[in-house]
C-alpha cells in the first residue's frame, strides 16, 4: 500500500522510463509457454513477459526492476509501479509473485500512470500480510479481504478478474475478494502496475486475457462488413472464415472504432504472402481506399533470423515499427491482438508481444501522415494478385 508521505513525493516528481527498460534481445523469440497453454491462447489470453526482457512496461520510479531467474525483480529503490504501456478496461490478470516476509507489494487495477491516492485513483489488490487494515487479498481502501490468507514467503498465483464494477481475485485458487464498485467514482480503464513498497518482490508468468469483446464475423455471412469500391479481391465466406484471393482489395466494417482491443485469427496459404488489417481507417473510396494503420501480415524473415522481418513482420505496423520477431508460419493458424489508446498501440503474436509503439506525429485524419486518434474502420486487406489467406474468429471489445 502506498504510504502518505512516499505518495507526496511520488507525485512531486516526473520518472522517465529507463531506456534500457524497453530493450529487447535479437535472439529466437520466446513462446507464450508456460505461462500461456495453447487452448489458452485460443480463449484470447496474451502474455504479458517474455521471460528476458521488460519490453512492454514503464517504470514510475527509479526502483530497480529487472530481469533475474526468468522474473521481474524489484528490490532497491523509491516505492512506485511498474505498470503495461497500455491501458484496458475489462480483463483477467494473473501473475506468480513472490513476497519476502515482512514485505509489502500489490497489483494496481484500472490505474493511472503516477498514482497519488490507492482509495480513489485506482484499485489496489494488496499484497502485505501485516497490513493492519487491508491485509493481503484486500481492496486497499475498499474493502478487506474475505479471510485471512498468507502471501509472503514463497511463490504465490494471483489471479484478478476485472469486469464492469465488480473486481473479483484468488490467491492459489482460494477467492480472497469479492468487490463491487457501486460509487459515481467508479473507476473504468487504468494500467496495470505491479508495485515494490518494501521489501524484495518477483513476479513471473504474467498473462491478461481481455474481457468484453463482440464478434465481427458469425462464420455465415458478411453483415457488417462492406468491399471497398475498386477491390479486384474476391471476399467469400468458406468453411467459417473468411476468403481472400486476388487483388488489391479492401473489405471494411461499417463500424468505426476509437480505442478498442482487437482479436483475430489467420492464415495465409503461400510462401511470404502480404496482407494487413488496417484500422483506424478513413471510409475507403476507389481512389483512396487504405488511408489506415496497418498491422502487417507478412512471415518472411532474413537468413535464417526470425528477428530480421523481411518486410516488418506480421504485427508491425507497417512504415512505422518492425516486429521484434517473425512468430507465425505461413500456412499455419495464428493468433492477434491489438490494443490501441490514444496514439499509443500494441500488438501480439501468438500471445507474445512483436510491437509496443507510440505515434508521436503532429495529428491528422489520414494516419498514413499523421496521428489519428479519431475512430475509423477496420479493412481486411487484399495485397495483390498472389492473395490467399483466411480471417476468422475477429472480435472487439471497445475501450471508454
Amino acid at each position: 500500500m502506498l504510504r502518505r508521505s512516499i505518495c507526496t513525493a511520488l507525485a512531486a516528481v516526473v520518472f522517465l522510463v529507463v531506456p534500457a527498460l524497453l530493450a529487447h534481445a535479437a535472439d529466437e523469440p520466446p513462446t507464450a509457454a508456460p505461462a500461456i497453454t495453447p487452448a489458452e491462447l485460443a480463449e484470447g489470453w496474451i502474455s504479458l513477459f517474455d521471460g528476458k526482457t521488460l519490453y512492454g512496461w514503464q517504470a514510475n520510479s527509479d526502483l530497480n526492476w529487472s530481469v533475474r531467474d526468468g522474473a521481474v525483480h524489484a528490490d532497491r529503490g523509491k516505492a512506485g509501479l511498474l505498470l503495461t504501456s497500455f491501458q484496458i478496461a475489462d480483463f483477467e490478470f494473473r501473475c506468480e509473485y513472490f513476497l519476502e516476509r515482512g514485505g509489502n507489494s500489490g497489483i494496481f487495477l484500472r490505474t493511472p500512470f503516477l498514482p497519488k491516492d490507492p482509495r480513489s485513483d485506482c484499485y489496489e489488490l494488496n499484497m502485505c500480510d501485516s497490513h493492519p487494515a487491508f491485509p493481503t487479498g484486500s481492496i486497499v481502501g475498499h474493502q478487506k479481504a474475505n479471510g485471512t490468507f498468507r502471501g509472503e514467503g514463497e511463490w504465490m498465483l494471483m489471479e484478478v478478474r476485472v469486469e464492469g464494477p465488480r473486481i473479483r481475485a484468488r490467491l492459489n485458487g482460494t477467492p480472497v475478494i469479492d468487490f463491487t464498485d457501486s460509487s459515481p467514482a467508479a473507476l473504468h480503464l487504468g494500467y496495470i502496475g505491479l508495485q515494490m513498497n518494501g521489501g524484495a518482490v518477483s513476479f513471473r508468468k504474467m498473462a491478461l486475457r481481455p474481457l468484453g469483446a463482440k464478434n465481427l464475423f458469425d462464420g455465415r455471412d458478411l453483415d457488417g462488413w462492406r468491399v471497398v469500391p475498386g477491390s479486384k479481391t474476391q471476399f467469400d465466406v468458406v468453411d467459417g472464415t473468411i476468403h481472400l484471393a486476388g487483388g488489391p482489395g479492401f473489405l471494411e466494417t461499417n463500424e468505426t472504432f476509437g480505442d478498442f482491443v482487437l482479436q483475430f485469427d489467420a492464415r495465409t496459404n503461400g510462401t511470404h504472402l502480404n496482407s494487413g488489417i488496417f484500422f483506424r481507417a478513413m471510409a475507403g473510396t476507389s481512389k483512396q481506399p487504405s488511408n489506415g494503420y496497418e498491422l502487417q501480415i507478412q512471415n518472411g524473415f532474413k537468413n535464417g533470423d526470425r528477428a530480421n522481418p523481411a518486410d516488418s513482420g506480421t504485427g508491425a505496423i507497417y512504415r512505422r515499427t518492425k516486429a521484434r520477431w517473425v512468430i507465425p508460419n505461413d500456412r499455419e493458424w495464428f493468433t492477434g491482438t491489438l490494443i490501441a489508446n490514444g496514439g499509443h498501440f500494441s500488438i501480439w503474436v501468438d500471445g507474445v508481444q512483436v510491437t509496443d509503439w507510440t505515434d508521436k506525429r503532429p495529428d491528422d485524419p489520414n494516419p498514413r501522415r499523421g496521428r489519428r486518434l479519431a475512430a475509423g474502420h477496420l479493412s481486411l486487406q487484399g495485397h495483390d494478385h498472389t492473395t490467399d489467406l483466411n480471417f476468422r474468429r475477429i472480435r472487439v471489445a471497445a475501450l471508454p
